[in-house]
């Protein structure tokens, strides 16, 4: 959309989760401008190899960075605030973000009255562990061991274990995009800004949904329990003659069909026909699956599967996904103006018309003050022998 070209969004950010956020209002086409300290940048930019050549530009910084511009300017001085609340006037910034520690706020001057006296309709999002009372640190594993996905992650008899993506980082920023556009249409509607805080905690335990009301209300225990679920069977991982096939079968319908597929027409039988008997003897009924997938190759298992509209899927390698024809269509690209890089980024959620008028591509992660100059100068006029200054200081 056009008027998200208008928004001019300004993130001081860190790690994974706003940078992910604001990687996905980039998405939509709004100037994002990452604030970074000259002095203490984002940790994340030394993080991963050294694909540049450059020491803060290693390649766990490019996923989720391009698309954005970046100014660094050091808040703990009285003229880097001045500095910032010009910025926030001047530019101007519809949207400011921040994931430090909340004991901050008012050391750097960015808590949101502070930010609400520079600019009255400014849209202001923190980003905290455990809420805004709270300054301990949050990585995502402790979010996904305190908030619950650990114990769900795992074989039944194993220890718990981290999820393979970081759902806390990424399903809170998912949750705080869902905010800003709330925000945005309650200033377009009305005049006015907000404030918002979204807890990663909060986020995290939201997606219990079921966990929580078996547990409160019911007094069931839901656990991990490695491949299987808890209230539908068989659903599994199934070895084949040269891979796994994931097979679920979410009711009786489609369990008539799977027993006639042929190998699994012993396992017809009356005690099998509800899924309520079926998760009774789930361990012994997976291994009686598997007995047969052993014989199946995977494309000849998932051809039967498919002609009988049984949910089924190879197990792919991200090399696969990525080939996948579905998936290939949707991949993003940047490239480097400096180097001649050129990087693959995964799909959006969504192909938005920015995107689309810009054949699937974003500009390339930001250096570290690589748009100093055009901002500072650009838009606040400072002159050359101000603007050396600034950075001769540490400022900027």
């Amino acid at each position: 959309m056009e008027l998200f070209r208008k928004i001019t969004v300004m993130s001081m950010e860190q790690a994974t989760v706003l940078p992910y956020l604001t990687y996905r209002l980039a998405m939509d086409g709004m100037r994002v401008i990452r604030l970074e300290n000259p002095q203490y940048p984002d940790p994340n930019r030394r993080v991963g190899d050294n694909v540049l050549g450059e020491e803060m530009m290693r390649s766990y910084f490019l996923p989720i960075n391009a698309g954005k511009k970046c100014i660094t300017l050091n808040l703990r001085t009285q003229e880097g605030r001045e500095l910032l609340y010009r910025l926030i006037r001047e530019l101007p910034v519809d949207i400011f973000c921040t994931n430090v520690l909340p004991k901050n706020y008012g050391k750097l001057g960015i808590d949101y009255e502070t930010l609400r006296r520079v600019k009255k309709d400014i849209i202001w999002l923190g980003v905290t562990g455990f809420g805004p009372q709270s300054d301990e640190p949050a990585y995502d594993p402790i979010l996904q061991a305190r908030g619950g996905l650990m114990e769900l992650t795992g074989e039944a008899d194993g220890p718990p274990m981290v999820l393979g993506i970081p759902l806390p980082d990424m399903g809170t920023s998912e949750h705080a995009y869902g905010q800003i556009m709330k925000a945005l249409f309650k200033r377009e509607v009305t005049g006015e800004g907000s404030k918002i805080d979204m807890v990663m905690l909060q986020s995290t335990v939201s997606w219990l949904t079921v966990p929580i009301t078996m547990t409160k209300t019911f007094n069931i225990k839901v656990t991990r329990r490695g491949n299987t679920h808890q209230f539908f069977a068989p659903v599994s991982v199934y070895k084949t003659k040269d891979g796994y096939v994931y097979i679920a079968i979410g009711n009786d319908r489609q369990w008539k069909d799977f027993v006639k597929i042929p190998g699994f027409e012993h396992l017809d039988r009356p005690e099998y026909e509800a899924n309520a008997g079926r998760i009774a003897d789930k361990d012994n009924l997976n291994r009686q699956i598997e007995e047969v997938t052993r014989r199946y190759s995977t494309d000849e298992l998932l051809r039967y599967l498919a002609e009988k509209t049984i949910p089924a899927s190879r197990i792919n390698t991200i090399k696969e996904v990525i080939e996948d024809p579905l998936v290939s269509q949707w991949l993003l690209r940047t490239k480097d103006p400096v180097t001649g890089l050129e990087v693959t980024l995964a799909p959006p959620p969504y192909i938005t018309p920015f995107l689309e008028e810009n054949n699937q591509t974003l500009s390339f992660p930001p250096r570290l003050g690589e748009h100093n100059e055009e901002i500072y100068r650009g838009v606040l006029g400072i002159g050359e022998e101000e603007f050396n200054r600034l950075k001769e200081e540490g400022i900027i």
